[in-house]
């Protein structure tokens, strides 16, 4: 029996993030095994035949397990699928968080889904805390992100799927290689679990404790809405503060942004967010635009809020001033 730890999720209000595959499967009946309540969300992108079955399913396990089923119909996407289907999802998960007060929302994410992002990063050139992105429990803007099956692999979910008897279905296309997740499990992190299971298990939790470690250069001093205010102990630990932040507001920088926080102390985001830094204090908001008045730009020139900041404050009347 696979043992999970439910101590982020007893006495609260959780959703699970479900989609009838093999991994939220496992998960769903452990969380039953384990005596946790909870409601599921699944979306239908509509791109798969199977798609209309597994929200049918999900309707019916909901029913036999007097759960609710939250769902969904996702527009169809042209274009870098992957990306606006994961944005489109946790829109929607967000959504019903703040609608129903769920305290947690719960993801499948499993061990080789942590090699596989791993991998992807690596590849891009990434730091030890971008590395190690998947954690089994993140504090999220409003809700705790948690993740209870990092330790166990497809394989091992797969076993107590079939030795339960437990139903579920399998999405054909997590074997198409035209996205890029599919081709790192494919053509890498599913042979290497395969072969050095062990050795990779242990080397995450080495780098985890790693990770922590180099994370002590930074403490989160303020947050209000979508504002952060970040103090460096360590200038040197501004990029990692800042990707850090930035991942758990659901934005994933890349290798090009993550130069230009380094070299750069005034700057926007994709468009989406201001990162200023004010002597040892890094601000990060979105990036807005607003005509201020003069009082309220002249307290804000003498308390030293950064420029790009003082937008977003004025227009959610957050008052640090």
């Amino acid at each position: 029996m696979l043992n999970i730890n439910t101590a982020h999720l007893k006495n609260k209000k959780n959703l699970l993030a479900f989609s009838a595959g093999v991994d939220s499967s496992a998960l769903f009946f452990l969380l039953i095994e384990n005596n946790i309540k909870f409601d599921i969300a699944i979306v239908d992108y509509g791109i798969r035949e199977e798609s209309k079955k597994e929200v049918a399913h999900a309707k019916a396990l909901a029913k036999e397990h007097e759960l609710f089923c939250h769902t969904i119909q996702a527009p169809k996407f042209d274009t870098h699928f992957e990306s606006k289907a994961r944005k489109f999802r946790y829109e929607f998960f967000e959504s019903l968080i703040k609608e129903h007060t769920y305290d947690t929302l719960i993801t499948a994410h499993q061990f080789n889904d942590q090699l596989e992002w791993f991998l992807m990063r690596l590849t891009k050139g990434a730091g030890v805390s971008e590395l190690i992105g998947l954690e089994p429990v993140t504090q999220r803007e409003g809700y705790i992100l948690v993740r209870p099956l990092l330790e166990y692999s497809k394989d091992e979910l797969l076993d107590y799927l079939k030795e339960n008897d437990h139903p579920y279905f399998i999405d054909e296309s997590n074997s198409d290689e035209k996205y890029e997740r599919n081709k790192f499990r494919q053509q890498f992190s599913d042979p290497l679990i395969k072969v050095y299971k062990e050795g990779i298990r242990r080397s995450f939790e080495y780098l985890r404790k790693d990770k922590k470690e180099l994370e002590k250069g930074f403490e989160l001093i303020h947050t209000e809405k979508k504002l952060r205010i970040i103090k460096l102990y360590n200038p040197k630990t501004k990029t990692k503060a800042t990707d850090i932040a930035l991942k758990n507001s659901g934005y994933l920088l890349s290798a090009s942004q993550r130069k230009e926080i380094e070299n750069e102390n005034s700057l926007v985001i994709g468009g989406e967010w201001a990162v200023e830094l004010e002597n040892d204090l890094l601000y990060i908001a979105p990036y807005v635009t607003a005509d201020m008045p003069k009082p309220f730009k002249e307290q804000c020139r003498i308390k030293k809020i950064p420029s790009k900041i003082r937008p977003y404050l004025f227009k959610e009347n957050i008052d640090i001033l």
